[in-house]
């Protein structure tokens, strides 16, 4: 007996000893580096039989159909071939099954595989923002000084504007990045042109931003235009490389309208374009010349009595080039849709109370179409395949969790890369009919000796009971159901967001589970305005914000106060940015709920924020001052109880410093108290060995005050 005794004691100590708390260095560290799950690198498909990946210093081949793996090239084979020197395998690209495109730190090589020569090689200055690519034109666009370039295979460098500058931004996104916004450089299909946004913002005022790290500080203004105020305009230029000329396109009045999701026709005749007046309720698909910049026609049109959200460019028949499809979220859902180019609609290829979220491809005959997608669970994102024909839609991926795709070539095999609750990463190959053919990566579970808090998730209702709310527990670490625990609510709530989902850990952040090691439960909720819902899930909110957000976020703390182990009296709330602005609307409609309380980056008066944005989900002051006056929370200051904290980067150019200033002073001038802290050089958020700092500063403040 003493015997087993001593090998269970022995047993206990080696189990104990694998299991450690997470240390906040863990949790902010840990969340880019050791903490995450590893992956495969550079994993591409060379052709429909094959696809690629870098092991080590080495590229290797695997052949789909049976697996057999093979040494395609390596770092010196590489470096013998184009002359360039790497510190690891570098960046690549197919352009076919035999020829790549290397990326070099300041440039691209066009490599022949087969016969180990170079084929081009393109190179621009170190300072180049902004470089795009085009494969089939063998050259390079970039921005430099605010004016566009173009670095040819030949090493010829062009200019192609010369008015960037005081307020002119050539080649650059537009219109703060929305209405899915990446970029500012369009090249043509065959490379033979190359459209570009310019910018002209001269008349909004200079926003004043100051660098306090100077001997003696300086003013470094930005454009920021504010909700109601004067926005920017912008034109599409569209440059011929053969004969220099640049065409702008005739886009008319008004010049405050936005332009978007820009696309090539085929044959490098035609750009087609979204364009939403500055109400953004009324939308229309044009087509431009592109020699001419003269308006060809509108396609059609898309009207909402909330707002229109165009985000996908159209997608070009490789079957019929005068077919396209759109993904849009007409019927309250996004949804794949077939046009011809004379704008009729040919047949809505998906349908259902589901999003679709990413066209992946379609096969050869284009009869099937793949998509990624949230189909049964708007918590999940699956692989879809969709019989064109009769609309039928089948599901590739199988396992609970979030699916992205890969399409072979030949539209034959999918490779499927995703993670699950329980899963930290996994990577199978199936065919197109569903059929699994192999694992490929598994990743190792990198907090297996962790001692975590259990995760859970949990389905309540809105006060009305029209919706699912979906919300995400943890449980601290040794829990013990007959104790009465403090809870920290992190928050977001804001559109385009969703964070709670089936992913990996269901998407909880590394503090949360911190928190959980410090005794503190950790609960989070997407509420109505959220993402992968539909419409009218999210539009709801319009010209409210943050008024049902929170009447949803209360009905998470009902549930939280009808479980015997949470102590109803010690219940925080934490977020940044729009969850910044959720923080002051819980904590000051609510203040008998939240005892503790810490905003960063918060917006407080949406007057303040810029246009794009904030006139989609508000419309202007001027048109809903209702509804601003509701969302100011500088007028509900006098509801201020407890602990409040407000943080701030000093150099914000997204929620700017006003915010925070504006509510601080409001509190001085009604006798309450708050806390603040600055972050002296930081934008909108806190990032890199600062963050520790930051993250230390928001969990002591719950741990000295919950």
């Amino acid at each position: 007996m003493k015997k087993l005794i001593v090998i269970f004691l022995l047993l206990s100590q080696v189990i104990f000893a694998q299991q450690k708390q997470m240390s906040l260095e863990d949790a902010i560290l840990g969340r880019y580096t050791y903490l995450r799950p590893k992956s495969m690198s550079g994993l591409s498909w060379r052709n429909a039989s094959a696809y690629t990946y870098i092991k080590g210093d080495s590229l290797m081949q695997v052949l789909a159909k049976s697996g057999k793996e093979e040494l395609l090239l390596t770092k010196t084979n590489l470096e013998t071939i184009s002359g360039e020197t790497f510190r690891a395998f570098p960046f690549f690209s197919w352009l076919n099954g035999n020829e790549m495109l290397i990326g070099t730190p300041n440039g691209r090589i066009k490599i022949d595989l087969a016969n180990k020569k170079i084929l081009s090689k393109i190179t621009y200055p170190e300072d180049a923002e902004e470089v795009q690519f085009s494969e089939k034109g063998n050259l390079a666009a970039y921005v430099e000084d605010e004016n566009l370039f173009l670095a040819l295979a030949n090493n010829e460098l062009r200019q192609v504007t010369s008015d960037g500058g005081n307020g002119i931004v050539n080649g650059k996104s537009v219109h703060r990045n929305e209405f899915g916004i990446n970029g500012g450089i369009f090249l043509s299909p065959k490379g033979n042109c190359v459209a570009f946004y310019r910018k002209d913002e001269t008349m909004v005022k200079d926003y004043p931003l100051v660098d306090f790290m100077a001997r003696e500080a300086e003013y470094t203004p930005v454009k920021y235009p504010m909700a109601g105020m004067e926005s920017h305009h912008v034109t599409l230029g569209v440059y011929h490389i053969e004969s220099g000329k640049t065409t702008f396109l005739n886009t008319g009045g008004p010049l405050d309208h936005y332009l978007t999701n820009v696309t090539w026709s085929p044959d490098e005749k035609y750009i087609y374009m979204a364009e939403l007046n500055r109400e953004q309720n009324h939308m229309q698909l044009n087509c431009y010349g592109a020699a001419t910049g003269e308006k060809v026609k509108t396609l059609f049109e898309e009207k909402s009595e909330t707002y229109v959200e165009p985000l996908f460019p159209i997608e070009f028949s490789k079957v019929n080039p005068n077919e396209f499809y759109y993904l849009s979220r007409q019927d309250g859902w996004f949804h794949v849709y077939k046009y011809n180019t004379d704008g009729k609609l040919l047949q809505q290829l998906t349908k259902g109370e589901w999003e679709v979220t990413r066209i992946i491809g379609f096969d050869e005959k284009e009869t099937q179409l793949f998509v990624e997608g949230t189909f049964d669970d708007p918590l999940q994102n699956h692989i879809c395949k969709v019989d064109i024909k009769s609309g039928e839609v089948s599901k590739i991926s199988q396992q609970e969790g979030i699916h992205n795709a890969s399409l072979s070539p030949d539209a034959a095999y999918v490779i499927d890369n995703w993670n699950g609750p329980e899963v930290p990463g996994n990577i199978d190959l199936y065919t197109a009919n569903g059929k699994l053919v192999r694992n490929i990566f598994s990743a190792a579970n990198p907090v297996k000796d962790y001692l975590l808090g259990e995760n859970k998730l949990v389905t309540l209702k809105t006060k009305d009971g029209k919706y699912d709310l979906y919300g995400r527990l943890i449980l601290p670490t040794n829990f013990d159901p007959s104790k009465k625990y403090p809870v920290i609510v992190y928050v977001y709530g804001g559109p385009h967001s969703q964070l709670v989902n089936k992913s990996w850990q269901h998407q909880a952040r590394w503090w949360q589970y911190y928190m959980a090691s410090e005794g503190y439960i950790a609960f989070t909720m997407d509420n109505r305005g959220t993402n992968n819902r539909g419409r009218e899930f999210e539009t709801e909110v319009h010209r409210q914000l943050g008024i049902l957000e929170t009447e949803d976020q209360v009905q998470g703390i009902e549930y939280l106060k009808s479980l015997p182990y949470v102590d109803p009296e010690r219940i925080g709330v934490h977020g940044w940015s729009y969850g910044g602005f959720m923080t002051l609307n819980l904590k000051l409609r609510h203040p008998e709920v939240f005892k503790v309380a810490v905003a960063g980056g918060p917006v407080v008066d949406w007057s303040m924020y810029e246009i794009m944005y904030g006139e989609r989900y508000m419309d202007m002051p001027q048109e809903n001052p209702g509804g601003y006056e509701k969302s100011d929370m500088t007028r509900l200051v006098g509801n201020l109880d407890g602990n409040l904290m407000l943080i701030h980067g000093a150099q914000d150019e997204t929620v700017v410093m006003q915010h925070s200033m504006k509510f601080l002073r409001e509190c001085v001038k009604q006798n309450k108290q708050v806390d603040f802290f600055a972050y002296p050089i930081h934008p909108h958020n806190v990032r890199g060995k600062d963050r520790i700092h930051l993250m230390r500063k928001v969990s002591d403040y719950f741990l000295e005050n919950l």
